[in-house]
């Protein structure tokens, strides 16, 4: 698996590369016939062309940076509604930086005003005059999201020192003021960054203590248990406290909460893979039972009142298994992403009847570096691959020829779907380089967060739809 940023630098904002959905915005003309989508790692751009952006697939789209690039962050649940679809929107994350020297920190950051505007899917069209005033339309509404001006989104951080380069970092869904993070030193430490979270709550504009300042924090715990460094780590959503991590060595630790601040942690490890634990993820209806997945190319599950070995072991991929999601709305179903660039979705029913696997996509190319199912739609997910593409798969879509002939209806155009891509693939997102990890915001249906090697983007495609419980719903 490739996990390390390459050119860990400054990371400074380059200027955008392409987002499209379903295809590139560079022409107006529309085919005759069905035609081949470029595909980034695939096929290559011919002298003179670049692709373009169109902000009109996005209900909102902003991109930012914390100074290093970061390999991982999370998403940190806050007290602002349970579901909120109204902008501008406020979130509050995680982070830690990859730098090349003594400098890293872990960064936990507010960022408050993102705005948007919720499109329509299809277009109203009646004239050629009036499509063209729409364009003119369109075209100084993208002026104004993209040249945001006093509306630009409020960026605030603050810093704490962490020794070494953070692989991973994760904050407990109770009480998400307590973070794990995996250090390269081999450490996995907790944190309770509760004063850091409260500080920015109450702040109104930008923090006055300079960003660039980095403060001394001790951690609650520092296990130093394990053999080598790691990524995989996991904090249970039944159990408040409850947390598995997994090193290179293929050894995997149980921490269980003795009380608020303390954890006792198995020195005994959980051993069944003969490679690298690369993730782990918790049941999210059986409080002892985990997963995980490692370059030995196995899915290994596990009931932590059965002993040390696996309940259960899959040969999932050909090649390294680089991250596992469990959904949460149809607890059945996990997800794998290979370092083949494939990625595979499993009914854990179907475990003793050999083949599990009830989806299986070979799209990207390259490795892929995260994976997630949606928390409010229990067929959509998305995934990131080392191509620099972000996909959003909704598996509960098939190609139907009269909901195309009814779309070519209300557009008066000819459209053509692309016959060299699967139906399921919802959406694509591009212009980020080096992409590592992504989530979704658990309390803002929609949005989408992603890291790479030249910093942050937070978008919220324009045709993801999402049944929603009443938007008056509290935290």
């Amino acid at each position: 698996m490739v996990r390390s940023l390459k050119n860990p630098k400054k990371a400074k904002r380059k200027s955008k590369g392409s987002k499209k959905e379903d295809g590139s915005s560079s022409s107006n003309s529309v085919p005759s016939m069905p035609s081949k989508v470029w595909q980034p790692g695939v096929d290559a751009l011919e002298e003179g062309e670049e692709l373009q952006c169109d902000p009109s697939a996005y209900n909102s789209l902003h991109a930012f940076h914390i100074g290093w690039p970061c390999l991982s962050f999370d998403v940190v649940r806050d007290s602002l509604g349970l579901v909120r679809t109204e902008f501008p929107h406020t979130i509050y994350c995680v982070t830690g930086t990859q730098a090349n020297n003594a400098s890293n920190s872990i960064g936990i950051f507010k960022i408050s005003n993102i705005s948007g505007k919720r499109r329509e899917l299809v277009p109203t069209k009646t004239s050629n005059a009036d499509t063209d005033m729409e364009s003119d339309s369109s075209d100084s509404d993208e002026d104004e999201i993209e040249n945001e001006g006093p509306k630009a989104p409020v960026f605030q951080v603050r810093k704490v020192f962490h020794e070494g380069c953070v692989n991973r970092i994760r904050a407990m869904t109770q009480k998400p003021h307590i973070c794990a993070t995996w250090g390269d030193t081999g450490h996995v430490q907790i944190w309770d960054f509760a004063s850091h979270l409260n500080a920015l709550a109450e702040a109104e504009s930008n923090i006055s203590k300079d960003a660039s300042t980095v403060s001394n924090q001790t951690p609650l715990v520092k296990f130093t248990g394990h053999k080598d460094e790691g990524y995989a780590i996991d904090w249970s959503a039944l159990v408040p406290g409850r947390l598995v991590s997994g090193d290179c060595k293929n050894c995997i630790h149980l921490w269980e909460p003795s009380s608020d601040s303390t954890w006792n942690v198995d020195s005994k490890p959980f051993v069944g893979h003969t490679g690298s634990v690369e993730d782990l993820q918790w049941s999210p209806t059986e409080p002892y039972v985990f997963a995980s997945c490692s370059v030995d190319k196995t899915i290994a599950i596990w009931d932590t009142r059965l002993g040390k070995s696996p309940a259960a072991s899959i040969k999932a991929h050909n090649t390294d298994v680089n991250v596992i999601s469990w959904n949460r709305l149809a607890s059945c179903m996990l997800v794998s992403g290979s370092d083949d660039g494939t990625f595979s979705i499993r009914d854990l029913r179907l475990l003793k009847e050999g083949d599990s696997v009830v989806a299986h996509f070979e799209y990207h190319k390259h490795p892929i570096t995260s994976i997630e199912w949606s928390p409010h739609e229990a067929s959509t997910l998305a995934v990131s691959s080392s191509d620099n593409q972000l996909t959003i798969w909704d598996l509960s879509l098939e190609r139907d020829e009269e909901e195309e002939a009814e779309f070519k209806a209300k557009t008066q155009e000819e459209v053509h779907a692309p016959t060299d891509l699967p139906p399921q693939l919802l959406f694509v997102h591009q212009g980020q380089k080096d992409l590592k990890e992504l989530h979704w915001h658990t309390q803002i249906p929609g949005m989408l967060i992603s890291t790479a090697g030249d910093g942050f983007n937070i978008l919220m495609p324009s045709n993801i739809e999402t049944n929603l419980p009443p938007a008056n719903a509290t935290a």
